[in-house]
């Protein structure tokens, strides 16, 4: 089995073994995870069970065969970094300067070729 997957399997078999449907009512792993009995089962199973899901589905997804499948992590979010930018450059907010609105206009009166006086702010 491709290493993509092994660390979700692992934490699936974990809670599974954790989990009431197996310790308490003495049901198989399998009937465990299919739906009659998965309600049953905390959400932390059910959303290994789904990332799980996810992560086979995209060992065969065609868009992902190159870039392959998203390592198992806790989200950058949660750790309190920010999430790095998707392309290459700064921001497109790092250089706006904030205005308050109260700015006083710069106003010059500008004579045309044709002799007439114009004002450019």
């Amino acid at each position: 089995m491709p290493s993509s997957c092994k660390d979700i399997r692992a934490a699936l078999a974990d809670c599974l073994q954790s989990s009431d449907c197996i310790i308490i009512q003495r049901n198989q792993p399998n009937d465990c995870l299919r739906p009659p009995l998965l309600d049953t089962l905390p959400t932390r199973c059910q959303q290994l069970k789904k990332g799980y899901g996810d992560c086979k589905r995209g060992m065969i997804d065609m868009r992902k065969r190159f870039r392959g499948n998203q390592p198992i992590a806790v989200s950058k979010e949660l750790e309190g970094e920010k999430p790095g930018q998707l392309y290459a450059g700064a921001g497109f907010a790092s250089g706006v300067k904030a205005t308050s609105g109260d700015e006083d206009l710069k106003v010059e009166t500008v004579v045309g070729v044709d002799g007439e006086r114009r004002v450019v702010r």
